[in-house]
């Protein structure tokens, strides 16, 4: 089965990226300037600083720091001295910045502010992934980002070794009890086999409209709901908030009545009970918290002279 699409380094990435430093640029800024930098600092005057962690972590970012650059349309030279997955060595700068004095002050906080988020986010997501080593489950992201920062962030997953679910709304069906209710008819819900059998239909007359892969997936919350739509051929299965032993009975009873059919594992995940769910012989294990409960990364940006260099 082809999975979603991994989130690169790409024209997508930088378009986002982009965007998002204009109005991080906008807020700093507005239409003035620093007048702090401006008032203090001399114009002529030019320097160096290096991005330099100040703890442990997975570097992200780096790939899109020059494009970060780029957007304050200021005197600066960039130097990337590490890569993107890479381990953060306390102390050991990751790049560096030469250029006009209040050019660097006044893009430091926006430069500092991306990067942190981005190596807490890969950082977060490397101690999920280290935990189930070895097993054969990879652990995915959700659409649980930050507004704006979605390609951001899911590529900050990538970077410390997880994989990307859906991108949005329009990159796969994720079919929720939601839509099962709403879809019925005189009062009734759809089944969870007929929801999937609709979708593949959809899916196979809106093929040349749809973004690849148009993966099928549905959410069930009981074993009995996993039995009905195993036949129709889903995709994928999300189980939602299994107990470990219902999960080893949904895996059973998957590889029973469909075993080309992938299971997920959503709810209750986190750095505590992943390698149990793992252990069940899931293929997927999925979790918001990879992204809304990861924390910053401390990074500093540390002054050198620039004219020695």
């Amino acid at each position: 089965m082809s999975d979603y699409v991994t989130v690169t380094a790409d024209s997508s990435l930088e378009n986002d990226t982009r965007l998002l430093v204009r109005l991080a640029i906008a807020e700093d800024l507005s239409d003035s300037v620093d007048w702090t930098s401006v008032c203090m600092v001399d114009d002529e005057p030019r320097g160096g600083c290096e991005i330099v962690p100040r703890g442990s972590g997975v570097c992200a970012g780096l790939a899109i720091l020059p494009w970060i650059v780029d957007e304050f349309e200021a005197d600066l030279e960039l130097d990337v001295l590490s890569e993107d997955g890479k381990a953060l060595v306390p102390g050991q700068a990751i790049a560096r910045l030469r250029g006009n004095v209040r050019d660097l002050l006044t893009s430091e906080r926006t430069i500092l502010n991306l990067l942190s988020r981005l190596c807490g986010v890969a950082t977060q997501v490397k101690t999920y992934v280290d935990a189930i080593a070895g097993a054969k489950a990879s652990v995915y992201d959700t659409r649980k980002t930050t507004p704006g920062w979605r390609l951001l962030e899911k590529y900050a997953v990538v970077c410390g070794g997880g994989r990307n679910h859906r991108r949005g709304l329009y990159d796969g069906f994720l079919i929720k009890d939601n839509h099962l209710q709403l879809g019925g008819t005189a009062g009734q819900p759809m089944s969870p086999r007929e929801a999937v059998e609709k979708a593949l239909k959809w899916r196979g007359g809106q093929v040349q409209r749809m973004t690849a892969p148009s993966i099928v997936e549905i959410e069930v919350d009981t074993l009995d709901q996993l039995r009905d739509v195993l036949p129709a051929g889903p995709d994928i299965v999300l189980i939602d908030n299994f107990t470990l032993d219902d999960i080893r009975a949904a895996v059973e009873l998957r590889d029973q009545l469909n075993p080309q059919v992938e299971l997920e594992v959503s709810g209750n995940v986190t750095i505590d009970t992943i390698a149990a769910i793992a252990a069940t012989g899931v293929e997927r294990i999925s979790s918001g918290a990879l992204t809304h409960q990861a924390t910053w990364l401390d990074l500093g940006l540390d002054w050198y002279d620039a004219s020695a260099s």
